[in-house]
């Protein structure tokens, strides 16, 4: 990733995370998510789910296929300002140690709401960058319109 993505990334407080079975059906989720290098880091947090952590359909296809991508996009009726970055990588499941802690830091710094939340004790995404694509508004100015392809 340039440093464009990078900043992109760090100011964005949404993206999909995209999973695909071992048969290739796809899934995608919202997620929140840190960005530290190039890793990406996300909880499988507290809030309402019909399933336990190792359930959920998201870590299923991880542990069964862990080529994944995320995207993060702004959206603006002024197509002039539109951006998105694109990453595509391999996942892991961090259950415990420095990175599962030093991930669970990251979050709780970045989105508040983690802070009540027993994160110690559940799953973290970890996601290998190997690949980004970025186009549109993604220079941390917010104000120069640069496409990549």
């Amino acid at each position: 990733m340039d440093d464009d993505a990078r900043a992109f990334l760090d100011r964005q407080r949404v993206a999909h995370l995209a999973t695909a079975s071992a048969d290739g059906m796809p899934h995608v989720v919202p997620i929140c998510f840190v960005r530290m290098d190039d890793r990406l880091y996300v909880a499988i947090d507290e809030k309402p789910k019909r399933r336990q952590p190792g359930q959920l359909r998201r870590v299923r296809n991880i542990l069964a296929n862990p080529q994944v991508a995320i995207v993060a996009d702004i959206y603006s009726e002024d197509w002039s300002r539109l951006g998105f970055v694109l990453v595509s990588g391999r996942a892991r499941l961090l259950s415990d140690g420095d990175e599962h802690q030093h991930a669970v830091r990251a979050l709780r710094s970045k989105y508040a709401q983690y802070l009540g939340m027993a994160l110690d004790e559940r799953p973290v995404i970890a996601i290998d960058v190997e690949r980004s694509t970025s186009w549109g508004m993604t220079p941390a100015q917010g104000d120069e319109h640069v496409g990549r392809g």
